[in-house]
């Protein structure tokens, strides 16, 4: 049998002798289907995809986070000064404003804060209160993970839509936990427990948070973690409802 190939560009995307590369094909965007334009190319400050190739356009979100890159604007929920510095109680806030119970809230603290602060610091000496400095969060990429964020916390459109592409099924719109589960397994880098417990800590907290009725988490929803924006509506919801 002939290998797979994409539709007209005559490259192999998977070949029959390595079955993983079939089971898992990487997102080809369609010819008919350029909103997305180059997907490959990490954007700075846009969480770009094929519904939202602009990022995320409601409450003018991108263009007021034009100077702060989608990583960093991942975190600013939790930065309610905007001093480029979270600390340990400002994460623990984030997460009560977002529904998590108190148990889960310490968890993060422990986990986010015991982690993530020494990396950020600008000299060798570790934070003494464990504080995150958004300057350098570039700096906790972790291992086994999907590459959205790249190593400068910039947003990769192609490796966001790999995720649906390769592990989600039925319309790519949404991920099963079942998929999720499957998603981790697949990233995996060798002698990485760091990664995959920081990807595993992830993606249960998303899950969490968006507890989807029907067991799918829609990617748009994804996405807007991915850029934090998503995080704002659901606290302003949460907020909404107590009164």
């Amino acid at each position: 049998m002939a290998p797979a190939r994409t539709e007209e560009d005559g490259f192999d995307v998977c070949i029959n002798e390595v079955p993983v590369t079939g089971q898992r094909r990487p997102f080809i965007q369609k010819d008919d289907d350029q909103k997305l334009k180059h997907p490959g190319t990490a954007r700075a400050n846009e969480a770009a995809s094929v519904e939202a190739p602009n990022g995320t356009q409601q409450d003018d979100w991108a263009r007021q986070h034009g100077d702060q890159t989608v990583l960093q604007q991942h975190i600013a929920f939790f930065d309610t000064d905007l001093d480029g510095v979270i600390w340990p109680l400002d994460t623990f806030n984030g997460f009560h404003r977002l529904g998590y119970n108190l148990i889960f809230c310490i968890l993060a603290v422990i986990i986010i804060h015991g982690n993530f602060s020494y990396p950020t610091v600008s000299g060798w000496l570790p934070d003494p209160f464990f504080r995150v400095y958004a300057e350098n969060i570039h700096k906790d990429k972790h291992g086994s993970d999907s590459g959205t964020y790249d190593t400068e916390g910039r947003f990769v459109p192609q490796k966001f839509e790999d995720i649906f592409a390769k592990y989600a099924g039925g319309d790519k719109q949404g991920i099963t936990l079942g998929e999720v589960f499957n998603y981790m397994k697949g990233q995996r880098l060798v002698l990485d427990p760091f990664g995959w417990g920081g990807a595993f800590f992830e993606w249960m907290a998303t899950w969490i948070l968006l507890w989807p009725e029907d067991g799918r988490m829609k990617k748009e929803d994804i996405r807007r973690i991915y850029d934090g924006s998503l995080f704002y509506e659901i606290a302003a919801r949460r907020s909404k409802q107590k009164q």
